[in-house]
């Protein structure tokens, strides 16, 4: 029997019934996510970080670390401090989807994410918006594993780690909170969340809540607003029988930060903006880059004990979500193509001047993903034996057209829909591209964690994953059907010894693939010829990597290091592509790389509501080739991969007394190149967020109440704080067959500027 949530697209999510039947059977958490945090210490409950086990390097930051941050960072920002963890973000709220978080040199599109054991990474590009996620509030856990995610997690291109959030559980009694924020640059947020408790003798119980937050942007002319709904119902029964229900649904409207090349920060620096009235011809008109978005996710987590030695884990999934992604550009009314098909007749264009019309671009996405991923468990004797399949279907519906705008520089549909789009004058829709991609995932694991002696632990597993990509190209030209398959065997491995209660060491091997985004099976066109030519024959990433690590965890010292190497076949590297005037997300093939380094941060606890973390990364990266370009190749083999800084230190403090509370963040990265060839980089800097607060209970009365300071990136640095689009060779270059290869410049993401927030929350 089961049970349908349907959904206005009429897509279904299948939930079992067993959601509302209670069985006698039990299982312990512990039982239910083996790589689950067991506290093992004596950990001071406010300390900054909690307790790891698990055989792999793996950081988490709790609620009580999270509830003394500005309730508008989102999770990338949350987690800058941990090991490996170099985050870029384009503004101090975390609102603007333009965001990049890269792991021991690999960026977000290698690394997985999930919430409530559900996927977040779009399934074409593979990258996650972390202002997409749930409320702060609503989180009460974050886990990072830097190395490898789990054989059962639902992710593909993952080499990078695995980002986990976990929502917090609905409370037994009926209660609620409420969140007012106000700050820097007309920041006003409200948060506002109601738990049932247990309803009745049915046994459920849920949460819901709603936030609503809006700010001007920190630099240049717009603003970014953003509506967020979190639910969450549980029912648990036996002993340790669950069975939950995860909503959460997004609508923003953010604005797209212009991303300066080298000389253009140079000339300007932080002046580099859109322009904050049009003109007649302008293409840099800051309304022309404002992008909605609407998501919605479902994640369904069951977990039961069929008997003493067997048990089940199911996690059903479902996404939607369509948005725009819009810039600005001219079109004419003649000379104009279809993919390789010449347009004979004029096309109308409303205030057109001689022929020519300022338009916005649109870059219009429309995905559907739904999935489960099932396990079973069974124990026997020293052995504890998982067999398991994953599916995952998805459709993306990628279309790049156009729309007219007002003589005020307002687009006539700021989402792009096609019936209010440009057309031929056939009335075909005009599209630079306009494409379907299909994706099917297949997946199944087996794997058994061996209690070899009652220290030490072996674990080895297998995981073999099939994608399936069939896409469809609408725009006239060769080939409208394209197919691409391929299947990937991940074995892995992993050993785990105790020397005593409180020391710990594990080693363990990993391998990982990824498929080249969808953006690769299509043909770019321009003036009806191919410029670059669609593939589904592309070859995968392949990567092997191996962790090496101690860990001590004592009453009020914790610390753990951890060495790592990474060996990648046909590296793929991310980068953004102007795609007929749109940014666009895509890979570039870096050959073989080499990587390896040390990982180490420690949690000291001096006293009672006091902690103090330290956090660095040492990181060395190779190219093992030359860069193939144009016929030639780039004499790249020996240099040092983008994106990925030597150096990096964290330090964070905590304090909480009872009445004052307040923390600190200081972060510093090192340098990082922009090219393959490291003829231009970007220096290191450093950051530092502070917050003070006063909890006010036992003032008015004895429900928690707490008012609180945040200043993010206080000392303010003039910075670039990321590579956004990165490039072969950014300076001319002699190839190694003699030819000359032109440069051309990458652009990187402007650190962010000073903010300050102020917020009273309240319970009830």
């Amino acid at each position: 029997m089961t049970i349908d949530f349907r959904y206005s697209c009429g897509a279904v999510l299948a939930i079992p019934a067993l959601f509302f039947a209670p069985l006698a059977m039990a299982a312990t958490e512990e039982e239910a996510a083996p790589d689950s945090i067991e506290v093992i210490g004596h950990p001071d409950p406010e300390g900054l970080l909690p307790d790891q086990t698990a055989p792999k390097a793996i950081s988490a930051i709790s609620a009580d670390f999270i509830v003394k941050q500005a309730p508008t960072l989102n999770a990338f920002q949350l987690v800058n401090l941990l090991p490996g963890a170099n985050v870029s973000t384009s503004d101090p709220f975390g609102l603007s989807t333009s965001s990049s978080l890269t792991l021991r040199g690999l960026g977000q599109d290698q690394i997985g994410v999930v919430m409530e054991g559900a996927p977040q990474n779009d399934i074409g590009y593979f990258v996650a918006y972390p202002s997409q996620f749930a409320d702060a509030e609503n989180v009460r856990q974050i886990a990072l594993a830097q190395g490898s995610a789990s054989i059962d997690a639902p992710v593909v291109a993952a080499a990078g780690g695995l980002l986990s959030l976990t929502l917090d559980d609905p409370k037994s009694d009926m209660g609620g909170l409420v969140n007012l924020s106000v700050g820097s640059f007309d920041e006003r947020r409200a948060f506002l969340r109601f738990d049932t408790g247990t309803i009745g003798a049915s046994g459920l119980k849920a949460f819901v809540s709603y936030s609503n937050n809006r700010a001007d942007n920190w630099r240049g002319p717009g603003f970014d607003k953003r509506q967020h709904v979190d639910a969450k119902i549980l029912r648990e029964w036996g002993d340790g029988n669950r069975a939950s229900i995860a909503f959460s649904y997004n609508d923003a409207n953010t604005s797209s930060y212009p991303s300066p090349t080298l000389a253009d920060w140079k000339a300007l620096g932080r002046g580099f903006n859109r322009d904050s009235r049009y003109t007649a011809g302008n293409t840099n008109y800051w309304r022309l880059y404002r992008g909605p978005f609407r998501n919605f996710y479902v994640a369904a987590p069951i977990h039961l004990k069929l008997n003493d030695r067997l048990t089940f884990d199911s996690s059903a999934y479902l996404q939607l979500g369509h948005g725009n992604a819009p810039y600005g550009t001219q079109l004419s009314e003649t000379g104009n193509y279809l993919g390789t098909e010449e347009l004979a007749e004029p096309i109308a264009l409303p205030g057109a001047v001689d022929g020519v019309a300022t338009v916005m671009g649109n870059w219009t996405g429309k995905q559907f993903r739904i999935g489960d991923v099932s396990k079973l468990t069974f124990e026997a004797g020293a052995h504890t034996i998982t067999a398991g399949l994953w599916f995952d279907y998805g459709t993306d519906r990628v279309t790049q057209s156009y729309t007219s705008i007002d003589d005020q520089g307002r687009p006539f549909d700021q989402w792009g829909y096609q019936d209010k789009a440009i057309r031929t004058a056939d009335g075909r829709l005009l599209a630079y591209e306009n494409a379907r991609t299909e994706t099917v995932t297949k997946g199944f694991f087996l794997a058994d964690s061996i209690a070899v002696t009652p220290r030490l632990t072996l674990d080895v597993g297998f995981k073999g994953v099939n994608v399936l990509r069939n896409g469809r190209d609408y725009l006239p030209g060769p080939p409208s059907d394209l197919r691409s398959s391929s299947f990937a065997a991940l074995p892995r491995a992993a050993v785990h010894y105790k020397l005593d209660d409180r020391q710990q060491l594990f080693a363990n091997v990993t391998t990982n693939f990824r498929t080249p985004n969808e953006f690769a099976l299509y043909n770019r066109y321009y003036g009806g010829q191919i410029i670059t030519a669609g593939s589904a024959d592309l070859k995968n990433e392949y990567s092997v990597s191996e962790e090496l690590g101690y860990r001590y965890i004592g009453p009020s010292l914790s610390f753990s290091l951890t060495a790592f190497h990474y060996h990648f076949r046909n590296r793929q590297v991310a980068t953004v592509v102007n795609s007929g005037g749109a940014l666009v997300n895509s890979t570039i093939n870096g050959g073989s790389q080499t990587s390896y380094g040390l990982d180490g941060e420690i949690d000291y606890r001096p006293a009672k509501g006091m902690s103090v973390y330290l956090s660095g990364e040492y990181l060395h990266t190779r190219l093992d080739d030359d860069l193939p370009v144009g016929g030639d190749f780039l004499p790249t083999k020996g240099k040092r991969a983008v994106s990925s800084p030597r150096f990096q230190f964290a330090m964070g403090t905590t304090y909480d007394d009872g009445r004052l509370f307040g923390s600190t963040a200081l972060k510093y990265v090192g340098r990082q190149y922009a090219t393959f060839m490291n003829d231009e980089s970007i220096k290191g800097y450093a950051t530092l967020d502070l917050s003070v607060g006063v909890h006010l209970a036992g003032l008015i009365d004895a429900q928690r109440m707490d008012l609180r300071l945040n200043a993010i990136n206080v000392t303010n640095p003039h910075v670039l704080s990321g590579v956004y689009s990165i490039s072969s060779n950014a300076q001319d270059t002699l190839g190694r067959n003699g030819r000359l290869i032109a440069g051309s410049a990458p652009s990187y993401y402007v650190g962010s500027g000073r903010a300050f927030v102020v917020t009273l929350s309240r319970a009830f």
